[in-house]
C-alpha cells in the first residue's frame, strides 16, 4: 500500500512539474512545446517623453520540445503618429542543449536588421540600415517557484548582410534574470544586462540596462505584465542616464 501511495505522489509531482515547465509567464527559461506557437506583445514608453511609444511583437514556434524558431519586430510612433518608424526585424532559432532536472542550457542564433523604415529614410536605406549576426548561450536553474538565468551573446554588426570585412563592429551582451512566483497567478521579474563594444573605436563605451516587473497569469496559456526599466551609458568616461526610465506592459499567449 505504501509503495502505491508513494508511486502516486511521484506521478502527481511529475505531471505538475511538466505543466509548470510549459506555462507562459515571461520566465527567462520559457520555451514552447512541440508544435506550439507563442506570441509576446510589448508596449513601452519613456518617462521623459510620454509622447513616444514603441510596440514590439515576438512570435515563435516550437518545432520540437528542444528546438524553436521566432520572429521579432518593433515599431515606434511619436506625437500621436506625427512621426513613425519600423525599428527592427529579427529572426532567430534556439535549441535546448541541456534539460537535466532543474538545470537548463540553451544555445541560440539570430539575424537582425534595422532601422527598416522611417520618416527620414526609405525602406532598408543603405545610409541608415545596419545588419547584425549574433550567437549566444543562456543557462540557469529553474524550479516551479523561482528561476535564475544568465546569458552571454556575441554580435557582429555591419552595413551589409554579408560584409565580413574590416568595417564591421563587434559587441558582447551579458546579463542575469530572476523570476519569482508568488502564487498561482502573480510573479515578479528582475534583470540586468551589460552591452559592451569589443573594438578600439568604442573604448570605454558600453551601457547597463535594468528592468523590474510583475505579471499576472490569467491561466497557463496567457499572462499580462507591467514593467519599469532604465539604462545607463558609458560614452565619455562618465556614466550617464540614457533616455530616462521606461515603463510598459506586455501580453503573452501560447496556443
Amino acid at each position: 500500500m505504501r509503495k502505491i501511495v508513494l508511486t502516486s505522489l511521484v506521478a502527481v509531482f511529475a505531471v505538475s512539474g511538466a505543466q509548470a515547465a510549459n506555462v507562459i509567464n515571461d520566465n527567462p527559461l520559457y520555451r514552447p512545446g512541440a508544435n506550439q506557437f507563442y506570441s509576446m506583445t510589448s508596449l513601452l514608453s519613456h518617462s521623459e517623453n510620454a509622447d513616444s511609444w514603441a510596440l514590439a511583437e515576438k512570435f515563435g514556434y516550437g518545432i520540437t520540445d528542444k528546438a524553436a524558431i521566432y520572429m521579432n519586430t518593433a515599431f515606434n510612433e511619436s506625437n500621436w503618429f506625427d512621426g513613425m518608424g519600423w525599428n527592427s526585424f529579427e529572426i532567430g532559432a534556439d535549441y535546448r542543449l541541456l534539460d537535466e532536472m532543474n538545470w537548463k542550457i540553451d544555445a541560440y542564433a539570430l539575424y537582425e536588421l534595422g532601422p527598416v523604415w522611417g520618416d527620414h529614410m526609405s525602406f532598408l536605406d543603405k545610409n541608415y540600415t545596419s545588419y547584425n549576426w549574433g550567437i549566444g548561450v543562456r543557462a540557469g536553474y529553474m524550479t516551479e517557484m523561482w528561476t535564475v538565468a544568465g546569458h552571454v551573446e556575441f554580435n557582429y554588426l555591419n552595413s551589409e548582410s554579408f560584409n565580413w570585412g574590416d568595417d564591421g563592429f563587434h559587441s558582447i551582451l551579458a546579463g542575469v534574470d530572476g523570476f519569482l512566483s508568488l502564487n498561482q497567478n502573480w510573479a515578479l521579474l528582475i534583470g540586468a544586462e551589460y552591452t559592451g563594444w569589443l573594438d578600439d573605436e568604442f573604448e570605454n563605451a558600453g551601457s547597463w540596462a535594468a528592468k523590474f516587473g510583475a505579471n499576472y497569469n490569467i491561466d497557463a496559456n496567457k499572462f499580462i505584465g507591467a514593467y519599469i526599466s532604465g539604462e545607463m551609458s558609458h560614452r565619455t568616461g562618465d556614466w550617464e542616464i540614457a533616455n530616462g526610465f521606461g515603463f510598459g506592459a506586455k501580453f503573452g499567449i501560447q496556443f
